[in-house]
Parts: C-alpha cells; structure tokens; sequence
C-alpha cells in the first residue's frame, strides 16, 4: 500500500475544518497509508521586511526538508505549478504509485516555502492561480487525493 505524507505548516483552528479534514484522513484509510504532518508556522510581527521575510520562510522550509523521508516522491503545491484536472491527477498518482511507495506533499506556510526546498520537490502542482488559505488547501488537496483513489479504482465520486 502507498504511503503518503502531507508535511505542512501552521495549525488548523476552524473546527469545521478540522471536522472535514479528519473525514478525508479516515476514507483515505482506505487507499493508502496517510499522514498528515503539520509544523509549527513562524509568528510574523507587524512589520514585515524583505529580511523578516525571508528569515521565516527559512525556517518554516528547513523544518519541512528535515520530515521529508529519505527515498520519497515530493510534490510541492505552488502557484507555479502544474494544474491537473481530477483524472489526470489521478492517472498520475498510479503511475507514481508504481515506482514509489512514498509520495511527501509539501504546503508551505504563510509566505511560501524557499527556492531550496521547491528545489528538492520532483514537481509542483497547483490547484488554482487565485490564492486561498492554507488550511483549505490543505482540505482541497485531501479531497483531491480521495478522488483520485476512488477515480483509480473505478468506483464514483460526485460530491
């Protein structure tokens, strides 16, 4: 069975999200061994420059490239990207499936994650070019990947 990790930064505060992520989590069961490791995120003060910035950014991305498993597939999400559509995206995870027993997902935090670790991502996925919270990405990516499971094995999903 595949494993897949989601190593992301910042905590989850909405209940209904948390409600729905850990809904998601379960059905994954199903498909895969799922994990979902999330770090802590940077406190930005209120007055952010280019240096505060990227010394966050530095952080949140060092504590993400140290949870990544030595031997697994990364796939960062990043507004650069390639978009997908739920088929491909599919396709595309039983194609990795089959030469990789780990795939990482990496969601960075606030400011989004450094050169250095988009670097050691195989490829970059993005869901939309418009910008939506992280915790809800983070939803989106979990439906995505349920769908895709259900897609891979021939059973429907429509909601």
């Amino acid at each position: 069975m595949i494993h897949i990790d989601v190593i992301c930064v910042g905590k989850i505060r909405e209940n209904y999200l948390k409600e729905a992520i850990a809904e998601y989590e379960k059905r994954l069961s199903k498909y895969c061994v799922f994990h979902i490791i999330e770090l802590p995120d940077e406190k930005l003060p209120s007055k952010l420059n280019d240096s505060t910035q990227a010394e966050i950014k530095e952080k949140e991305s060092k504590a993400m490239l140290a949870r990544i498993k030595k031997d697994s597939y990364v796939i960062a999400l990043d507004l650069q990207g390639k978009s997908y559509d739920s088929i491909a995206f599919s396709n595309k995870l039983q194609q990795l499936s089959h030469c990789n027993s780990h795939i990482t997902f990496l969601i960075g935090g606030t400011l989004g994650m450094t050169e250095e670790l988009l670097k050691t991502a195989k490829e970059s996925i993005c869901f939309s070019k418009m910008t939506f919270p992280h915790p809800l990405i983070r939803l989106f990516l979990l439906e995505q990947l349920f769908r895709a499971f259900k897609i891979a094995s021939g059973e429907t999903y429509h909601h």
